[in-house]
């Protein structure tokens, strides 16, 4: 059976929805840059998917600057938001890179392979892209192997907590399969 002859009830998919919203996931930030053009965007959609060698899974939305720029970029910062980050969250997730540039709005320094690492957020990690999975919906799969990490003492920014934020790109916006 192929991805396209998989087709989910309404109901599944208002019970599936009803128990996703009931997770609380802590946020990150994800950047990147390709050349001279930076992206990065919030990311609720995210899970460590290997232990030997460790590999983390980020989702990207199709809708995003981010997922544009980092289809030609092979390093990505994960920035873990600690609970004082709010105002990262809000620019990261309620603004567009397509008509703003993000990283004017906030500190950062260049890191490996001039990928942008936000200075404030010390619960991070720098990931070279290992794959790439695109299954035909309207977010793709990037897996990451760490070639940097620190950890901060600060505690985590959580779902429920950025749950008003208006998104920088509406749900209409995503790419749909074909």
């Amino acid at each position: 059976m192929t991805r396209d002859e998989t087709v989910t009830d309404p109901a599944t998919t208002r019970s599936f929805n009803e128990l996703m919203g009931r997770l609380d996931n802590p946020m990150i930030v994800v950047t990147t840059a390709s050349g001279r053009v930076r992206a990065g965007c919030l990311v609720g959609f995210h899970a460590q998917c290997g232990i030997d060698p460790p590999e983390y899974a980020v989702w990207l939305s199709k809708a995003n600057h981010t997922y544009r720029v980092g289809a030609l970029s092979d390093t990505f910062a994960v920035h873990f938001l600690g609970s004082g980050d709010r105002h990262l969250a809000e620019l990261f997730g309620g603004t567009t890179g397509d008509n703003t540039d993000k990283f004017a709005r906030c500190d950062w320094e260049r890191g490996p392979d001039g990928v942008p690492v936000l200075s404030e957020v010390e619960n991070r990690f720098v990931g070279r892209r290992v794959a790439l999975l695109d299954a035909g919906a309207d977010h793709v799969c990037l897996m990451l192997r760490p070639i940097d990490a620190s950890v901060g003492e600060d505690g985590l920014l959580w779902l429920g907590e950025v749950a008003d934020l208006e998104a920088g790109h509406t749900a209409e916006e995503r790419q749909r399969p074909r």
